[in-house]
C-alpha cells in the first residue's frame, strides 16, 4: 500500500505546529548563517564561540562541568574545544582547590579581546540577519519565548 502526502495539519494545534516549524526553519537557517560567517572572517566555529561567550559572562571563571550544563553538552565536547583554546593561549585552565577532578577555565587577556571582536561581528550578523524585526517585536518574542521556556529548560 502506498501512502499519498500527509494531510494538512489541522484542529487545535495546528497553530502551535505551524509555529515550531518556522522557529526551527528561522532558527536553522540564522545558525548556518553564522557558523559560514564565523569560519569565513575569523576561521573559527559556532561551538567555540559560544564556550568563549559563555566564559566572557563569567570573568571568575567558570567549572568544566558548569560550563558542559551551560551549554548543554557533554563534557567531552566541551573539553575538546577548551582543549584548543587553552592551546591558542585564548583560556587558561586551573585546577580547583588542588582537587585534580575539577578544572576551572577563564578566558585570558587575550581571550577577551579576541571575543570582544568576534562578539562585536555576530552582534552586527544579527542585527542584519533581523533587521526586518522591530525592537518592539523582539522585546515582544523575547517575552512569549521566555514565559514558556520552563516547559522545556529543566523546569527553571
Amino acid at each position: 500500500m502506498v501512502a499519498g502526502p500527509l494531510p494538512a495539519p489541522s484542529g487545535p494545534g495546528k497553530d502551535r505546529l505551524r509555529l515550531w516549524i518556522r522557529l526551527l526553519r528561522a532558527s536553522r537557517t540564522i545558525e548556518a548563517d553564522l557558523r559560514e560567517r564565523l569560519k569565513k572572517d575569523f576561521n573559527t566555529t559556532l561551538p567555540r564561540f559560544d564556550v568563549m561567550a559563555a566564559l566572557y559572562r563569567a570573568p571568575e571563571g567558570m567549572l568544566m562541568s558548569d560550563l558542559s550544563r551551560f551549554l548543554l553538552v557533554s563534557n567531552g565536547n566541551v573539553t575538546g574545544i577548551v582543549d584548543r583554546l587553552v592551546s591558542e593561549g585564548l583560556v587558561a585552565r586551573a585546577r580547583r582547590n588542588g582537587d585534580r577532578r575539577t578544572s576551572m577555565v577563564r578566558l585570558t587577556e587575550d581571550g577577551v579581546k579576541s571575543f570582544g571582536i568576534i562578539a562585536a561581528a555576530h552582534e552586527g550578523w544579527i542585527g542584519e540577519l533581523l533587521g526586518k524585526v522591530s525592537e518592539d517585536d523582539a522585546r515582544r518574542l523575547t517575552g512569549m519565548l521566555t514565559s514558556f521556556r520552563s516547559n522545556w529548560e529543566g523546569r527553571e
